[in-house]
């Protein structure tokens, strides 16, 4: 999968420039390798303690001849810098926050092809998005939309969780997720809301073409205006048991959502 790029910022109808802090702490190996192999990706101080680099001496060179000469610290040293409990592996890197993709850009699919999007309607977690993204990359995911007033900004955590595919897998805010669907329906794509109580399940109401899947908040669901503006609702073949909970953590949800759309090509509709 090609490396994310940068942009100006999404405008109009798929987005716009979102606030972002002048620069984030990523940490362990997977997300800070992965920054330092991504031209996009603009690094100002590389963090190596002893243990690491044996580990990843031949990875640091970057891409396109870029190398950051990394500064030999302790473990504690860059223990100090992250937010306490952070597994950093003896390695981070201070970044600046890549800019905001263009929707269109990043999900105009191919003719023909059963491309996929995820937005997320107000999931905050950085943890969960950062597994979404994690999936996502798994999946061949063309992009990941989330609101700008309810998701959670770049950071180490999500990096982390997402494990190098924050660099990979375009990241999108855009300020109104009921707009962003519209011009993915103008782009191809069939609008699809995961929703528990829908009455056919994902893999019963497959279809061919490109695909843009909704999952809500964990709670609250899918929104009332975001739901109306999806084609069709549908609901994970569960089967829970009896004084368990009915439901799956939505980056769990995204994963097996994202298995079922890919196991079978299409399915008409």
């Amino acid at each position: 999968m090609p490396s994310r790029k940068r942009h100006t910022g999404s405008k109009g109808r798929g987005g716009r420039s979102v606030a972002v802090p002048a620069s984030v702490w990523l940490w362990g190996s997977h997300a800070t390798l992965a920054a330092l192999s991504n031209p996009a990706r603009s690094i100002s101080r590389l963090l190596l303690a002893d243990e690491a680099q044996g580990r990843h001496g031949r990875e640091l060179g970057g891409p396109q001849g870029r190398r950051l000469e990394p500064e030999m610290v302790s473990p504690g040293q860059i223990a100090s810098l992250l937010p306490s409990g952070s597994v950093h592996q003896g390695i981070a890197a201070l970044v600046k926050p890549l800019d905001n993709p263009d929707l269109a850009e990043a999900a105009e699919p191919a003719r023909g092809e059963q491309a996929v999007v995820l937005l997320l309607d107000q999931v905050t977690d950085p943890r969960n998005v950062g597994a979404i993204l994690r999936s996502a990359a798994a999946f061949g995911v063309r992009a990941v939309v989330a609101t700008a007033a309810h998701s959670p900004p770049e950071s180490g955590a999500l990096a982390k969780a997402a494990s190098g595919a924050l660099e990979r897998v375009p990241f999108v805010r855009v300020p109104n997720l009921s707009r962003a669907l519209d011009l993915l329906a103008e782009l191809g794509y069939w609008r699809v809301g995961l929703d528990s109580a829908a009455p056919e399940t994902l893999d019963g109401a497959k279809h061919s073409g490109a695909v843009a899947l909704v999952l809500g908040a964990e709670g609250g669901g899918m929104r009332r205006l975001t739901s109306e503006h999806c084609d069709f609702r549908a609901r994970l073949a569960t089967h829970p048991v009896p004084g368990a909970t009915g439901s799956l953590n939505v980056s769990v949800a995204a994963s097996v959502a994202l298995y079922e759309l890919t196991r079978t090509s299409s399915i008409d509709r």
